[in-house]
């Protein structure tokens, strides 16, 4: 069993029911954040699953440089403190460079380093100094079991608040695969799990300049990991997907979620029933 992590009152691990990481991809404005965390509280209150908001202030591995990046780190970590501070609800973000770690870890309660980076040492060790939790994405061209080394530079820092999250892995181009075996080789190491279920159904680079997407398997794949037994899913969400400034192809509608939560509920509490 995994241990559990306590992110301001979220339980994530172990037999707790299964936490949401979920919002926006990409910030777009203090007042659409707000709009989307009161949305999401809402959704969430039925069940009362804990969520933790995510949304990144920069998106640095864009298909294209035409493409929108975000509104920087300084107005990014801005709007985020006062989700945090106005909701009371965990704030996750990511990171790019080890520099950032440090005012993104004063800003959120939980750093994520996005799979492309995954085994960059200075940068997991700037994660793991600033003594956030730390939710490490598998890269696509990972193993399951080699996540074990990914968390143990992180945990040399003395913070074991480690969350590993598989968001799929390479299948040809522009496609990949969720192979479920590798989240309960993930758990061996004691760290909690997440799934990203949308991430999973992007087609990277897909539509030329951007990626595109199959958001209707979102739910199916959500639906095998609770199953599986995850401590936590990742599901961003956006109330217009289609005109998202990034990765909308993938993103389940708002007013999709609270019959998706719900769903997923059921499923989580009857795999962690034993």
């Amino acid at each position: 069993m995994t241990k559990i992590i306590d992110i301001n009152g979220v339980k994530i691990g172990g037999k707790e029911p299964f936490a949401l990481i979920t919002g926006p991809c990409q910030l777009e404005s203090l007042d659409h954040a707000r709009m989307m965390a009161e949305r999401i509280a809402e959704a969430c209150a039925p069940t009362k699953t804990g969520f933790i908001f995510k949304a990144s202030y920069d998106k640095a591995n864009r298909s294209s440089i035409s493409t929108k990046r975000g509104l920087g780190m300084e107005e990014g970590l801005t709007i985020l403190s006062k989700i945090r501070e106005e909701f009371g609800c965990p704030i996750l973000t990511d990171v790019h460079d080890a520099h950032q770690c440090a005012p993104a870890g004063e800003a959120v309660d939980v750093i994520q380093i996005p799979a492309f980076l995954c085994r960059q040492t200075d940068l997991l060790l700037a994660a793991g100094e600033t003594g956030a939790a730390v939710n490490v994405k598998k890269g696509q061209f990972l193993a399951p079991w080699d996540m074990g080394n990914v968390a143990e530079k992180i945990a040399s820092t003395g913070n074991e608040r480690i969350m590993l999250c598989d968001r799929g892995t390479s299948f040809g181009y522009n496609t990949l695969v969720s192979d479920f075996r590798g989240l309960p080789i993930m758990a061996a190491t004691g760290y909690p799990v997440v799934f990203d279920a949308t991430h999973s159904v992007q087609q990277p680079g897909g539509q030329g300049t951007t990626s595109g997407g199959q958001r209707e398997f979102a739910p199916v794949l959500a639906r095998a990991a609770v199953a599986v037994g995850v401590s936590a899913l990742f599901i961003e969400t956006h109330e217009d997907p289609d005109n998202a400034p990034s990765d909308g192809p993938n993103m389940i509608p708002i007013e999709e979620m609270k019959a998706l939560i719900g769903n997923l509920a059921r499923y989580d509490s009857i795999s962690k029933e034993s």
